[in-house]
Formats: C-alpha cells, sequence, structure tokens
C-alpha cells in the first residue's frame, strides 16, 4: 500500500521503484551490518588501520542507507529496514563469520562492496527505464559511494600477492 503524496510520479511507477529501493535498502543495510562485523573481529599486524576503515565503511554505508529509504518514503511508501527483512531479502552472499585475520575480512567486504555496487548500477538502469530519473540518481549516488570504499578497502590488497 502506497500512502497518499502530491509526488506526480504516477502511483504504478512509484510502486515499482519502491520495490526496488526496498530490495537495495536491505542489501545497503546488510552492508553496514557485515562492515561493523569487519570492524568488531578483524586481528593482526594492519588492525588499526583496517578497524578505523571498516569503521568508515559502515558509516559511509549509513549514509546510503537513509538515503535510500528516504526516497522510497516521499515516494509514497514505507521503507522495510528492519533485520528481520533485511534477513529475508538481502541478496548479499553471508558474511564470514569465522574469520578474524585482517586479509580475509579485507577480501570478505571486497566482494560485499562489488556486490552492492554492481546492484546499484542496475538499479540506475531499472529506475530509469520505469521513469524515476531521481532515483535513478540516488543509486548514482550509492553507486560512487560504494565504488569509493571499495577502492579504500581493495588498496589493502595490493603488493600482497
Amino acid at each position: 500500500m502506497m500512502n497518499a503524496t502530491k509526488n506526480d510520479l504516477p502511483e504504478p511507477v512509484r510502486k515499482r521503484v519502491a520495490a526496488i529501493l526496498n530490495a537495495r535498502l536491505a542489501d545497503a543495510i546488510d552492508l553496514q551490518l557485515e562492515a561493523k562485523q569487519a570492524h568488531w573481529n578483524v586481528k593482526g599486524p594492519q588492525f588499526i588501520a583496517l578497524h578505523e576503515l571498516f569503521d568508515q565503511v559502515a558509516s559511509g554505508a549509513a549514509v546510503l542507507v537513509d538515503l535510500i529509504a528516504e526516497r522510497a518514503v516521499l515516494l509514497g511508501a514505507t521503507a522495510e529496514g528492519t533485520v528481520q527483512i533485511v534477513a529475508q531479502r538481502s541478496s548479499l552472499k553471508s558474511y564470514p563469520t569465522e574469520i578474524s585475520e585482517g586479509r580475509a575480512h579485507v577480501e570478505a567486504l571486497a566482494n560485499a562492496l562489488a556486490e552492492v555496487a554492481a546492484k546499484a548500477r542496475v538499479a540506475i538502469d531499472e529506475c530509469g527505464q520505469i521513469g524515476d530519473q531521481n532515483s535513478a540518481d540516488v543509486f548514482t549516488e550509492v553507486s560512487r559511494g560504494v565504488d569509493k570504499h571499495l577502492w579504500f578497502v581493495e588498496a589493502h590488497l595490493a603488493g600482497s600477492d
């Protein structure tokens, strides 16, 4: 059910976009929690650098979570971001909770970031094709933010092969 709004996008468009927003919201919340999992549990010689980096990734994801959720609400939808819903809907691979070594967390978080970025780019195209350029723009911002954090995380893999 959509809430009443004077937003001039037709309700069928708003419903379709809201479904995309809520799907990606689940992924973004999962990403935020995965970054916190890494932040809390990383160990090794690069501990402090990775501990701080993973916290920055989590904070950046929190900003994107708000951006996505608020877009859904302003379209007249409900932002669906409870832990139960995220557990059901996230399309991200499960984060390995048994790891502690820095490189393993870097690899796991890089994989999650890359997944979220790829799905944001698909959402850009989907929203544009549906006729909601503003939501496409939201996902462009999501893509840029996640790509930047992916760069920061992947930098810790350079020269270690």
